[in-house]
């Protein structure tokens, strides 16, 4: 549990204290239920451009939100004040509110079977890593990456800059109906942005490093090397003519494939008919080689829990089996709306991995662009052309064209489109070079036909 001596201004027993306050406060009222969080950041941030330090910002915020309710009469309010007068106004303005709300069926706090006991929430996922660094330190790193890029190549001749980031927080969260629970966590990042060429033939890449523990960071160096290669590569790109090919999606932008996938089964969207996959448990919506793996418990993982948002126990899971739906996500409130049960994703999915039962240990970047054959390498993705409720999907990208499973040439200002439905039905193959961004994991995607535009 979090102390004072870890860099927070207050220790996980204040915060237990101040839940404790809160709901028994909220119990004088005459609710029938209630939930409260308290939950601390700090963090250090640090950008250079060109040499210069840019800037230099230091973060420190704290919350406690109340929700409480009157039968099934629901009301929230928060303050960032930690008085006791403070804490009791903040549960009376929760309960103001709910007096004058109207009824909802599907609100309430989770059932008490479907909470994690405390032994389970005290489950210990190894997220903590504070990073004792300074900002001296700090800049004197992000300067390393972005002159590690400067170096790789004179056509490196400007940059977007470079930034560090040192983050930390913890929270303790409780209800009436017996939950306690929080933990400490730590996120920190390195990345870059070089830009290369002149005149009409500039371009700009950029890479990252983000870990909870600052020892796994990638070293700047490398980070500052990787960017500018990546910008390099990019340099006298060309416009395509219009086609239907297929196309390989880089493991890095293949995540938001599999999120757009979790948005599409997730409650909020099943419940209001807001989404392409309605009705689709046990339903084929990918090919039949491919699972969904979830590991909420992973050691150190960057969207590992012990329980969710409403404290709801967290489970290891096959959300998709052999191409079918296995579940969907649900809080408790929308699986009331869905007639189901909660899936305890109050908060969102957790360790996310999706895989094909056809990739093979070598089938590496160069192995997939070689299934790919001749088509569309998708490399970077521009705005935000999905309609959730059709699957209707249309996105500006860049990458680069490749015949006979060989890189030819850079591309760029081109959209590709289809349908999601169709997209994820039909991915031909998955590469064995995963990648993890936030909590998704997966490998380069081959789809085996999309539209290309250009010129």
């Amino acid at each position: 549990m979090a102390t004072a001596s870890q860099g927070f201004a207050y220790s996980a027993a204040q915060f237990e204290q101040l839940i404790d306050d809160a709901l028994a406060f909220a119990r004088s009222l005459g609710t029938s239920d209630a939930a409260a969080e308290v939950s601390e950041g700090a963090g250090l941030s640090v950008s250079v451009r060109k040499g210069d330090i840019e800037t230099v910002e230091r973060n420190r915020d704290k919350s406690l939100g109340v929700t409480v309710y009157l039968g099934q009469r629901r009301g929230n309010a928060s303050t960032s004040d930690f008085s006791r007068a403070a804490l009791e106004q903040t549960v009376r303005a929760a309960y103001d509110i709910a007096r004058f709300t109207a009824e909802d069926p599907a609100a309430g706090l989770p059932e008490a079977d479907d909470l994690a006991s405390r032994e389970e929430a005290a489950l210990d996922l190894d997220l903590f890593h504070p990073w004792a660094i300074d900002a001296e330190e700090a800049v004197q790193i992000a300067l390393r990456c972005e002159d590690a890029a400067f170096a790789t190549d004179r056509r490196i001749r400007n940059s977007d800059g470079c930034g560090v980031s040192a983050q930390q927080s913890h929270f303790v969260a409780g209800n009436s109906r017996g939950f306690r629970g929080g933990y400490a966590s730590s996120r920190h990042s390195l990345s870059v942005a070089p830009i290369a060429g002149s005149g009409n033939d500039m371009q700009r890449d950029a890479w990252y490093s983000s870990m909870r523990d600052a020892t796994e960071l990638a070293s700047p160096e490398s980070v500052g090397r990787y960017a500018a290669e990546r910008t390099l590569a990019r340099l006298k790109s060309r416009k395509l003519k219009t086609c239907e090919v297929p196309v390989l999606y880089e493991s890095t932008l293949a995540a938001g494939l599999l999120g757009a996938y979790v948005q599409a089964v997730s409650g909020g969207a099943l419940y209001r008919k807001a989404s392409f996959l309605l009705d689709s448990l046990g339903q084929p919506i990918f090919p039949e080689h491919i699972d969904v793996d979830e590991t909420p418990h992973t050691r150190k993982g960057k969207a590992s829990a012990p329980f969710d948002d409403e404290g709801v126990r967290t489970r290891d899971r096959r959300a998709v089996e052999g191409g079918r739906v296995a579940g969907y996500f649900l809080s408790s409130y929308s699986a009331r709306k869905l007639g189901l049960r909660t899936t305890g994703h109050a908060g969102g999915s957790q360790n996310l991995a999706l895989t094909s039962r056809l990739t093979q240990a070598g089938d590496d970047l160069d192995a997939m662009l070689r299934k790919l054959d001749r088509g569309l390498f998708v490399t970077e993705l521009m705005g935000q052309g999905v309609n959730a409720v059709t699957g209707d999907y249309s996105r500006g990208a860049a990458g680069f064209w490749v015949e006979r499973g060989r890189i030819v040439h850079p591309v760029h200002e081109v959209t590709i489109a289809g349908n999601l439905r169709e997209m994820l039905k039909s991915i031909v193959a998955i590469g064995a070079d995963a990648y993890t961004l936030g909590g998704k994991t997966i490998g380069s995607v081959l789809i085996e036909r999309m539209k290309v535009a250009g010129s």
